[in-house]
């Protein structure tokens, strides 16, 4: 068995919870890249306009309020991943600064 001191495991404690909140940091800030506003939304959005504009010229009722609850479906999808990101970014922090906390709490043997 490895003999740890109360320092040894605060030290250890905080720095799992600081390299985790690195981890959720740099996960969010990928969510945020990949998924707010990817090709294939930006591609649907795109096609969905001129779909409602189609049925504008030819008086589709259904059709545009198909493309429109389209659209705020999509718009409702990037919020979502939006959201996500940061949320995983200020979590991330928050462990970060309670991994620094916890270090600034251990009694240093002199």
């Amino acid at each position: 068995m490895i003999p740890l001191s109360f320092t040894d495991v605060q030290l250890l404690i905080a720095a799992a919870v600081f390299v985790l909140g690195f981890l959720l940091v740099l996960i969010g800030a990928l969510v945020l890249i990949s998924r707010g506003y990817s090709r294939e939304i930006r591609t649907l959005t795109a096609h969905t306009a001129r779909l409602g504009q189609k049925g504008l010229a030819q008086e589709v009722t259904g059709l545009v309020n198909g493309a429109t609850e389209l659209v705020a479906s999509i718009n409702q999808l990037v919020r979502t991943a939006s959201g996500i990101g940061v949320f995983l970014i200020t979590l991330g922090l928050a462990m970060m600064s309670a991994g620094y906390w916890i270090i600034q709490q251990i009694n240093w043997p002199i």
